[in-house]
């Protein structure tokens, strides 16, 4: 587990622009269960999180159209809710950063660590924006 105050501002990156964190498999359990569209971003320490995956996220809400709630976990921080939210990602393995769209409680639309690292947060958001487009 990393100290709370190492992750403190990278919790910050997201939940000052609206995110809300679940720390519990209950309040996944619930953030999950509301109709309309949810994003997970399963937040993390590592570079790429920092410099495409917490970015690209951001950027993806100038969109027009936007999932009805925006949410994250934080990986190696919130074990609990973070195991409850892969949950609900099967059949795609755990990895960190990840996301994923949901729509009324279905798996609609994923990207997984290889589909963050190494790529800009503008190609990111641009993949989320896409999917926007489609579920939202």
């Amino acid at each position: 587990m990393y100290p709370a105050e190492l992750v403190k501002p990278m919790r910050e990156d997201l939940t000052n622009v609206g995110f809300e964190e679940l720390q519990t498999a209950e309040a996944v359990d619930a953030a999950l269960a509301k109709e309309g569209t949810t994003l997970v971003v399963v937040n993390s320490v590592c570079g790429c999180a920092a410099a495409n995956a917490r970015p690209g996220a951001r950027m993806s809400l100038q969109n027009a159209k936007r999932p009805t709630h925006i949410t994250t976990v934080f990986a190696g921080v919130d074990r609990e809710a973070v195991d409850k939210a892969r949950e609900y990602m099967i059949p795609f393995p755990p990895s960190s950063p990840c996301m994923a769209l949901f729509k009324d409680g279905e798996l609609v639309h994923m990207l997984e660590r290889h589909h963050i690292e190494g790529r800009p947060a503008e190609l990111i958001a641009e993949n989320l924006v896409d999917a926007y487009n489609e579920h939202c």
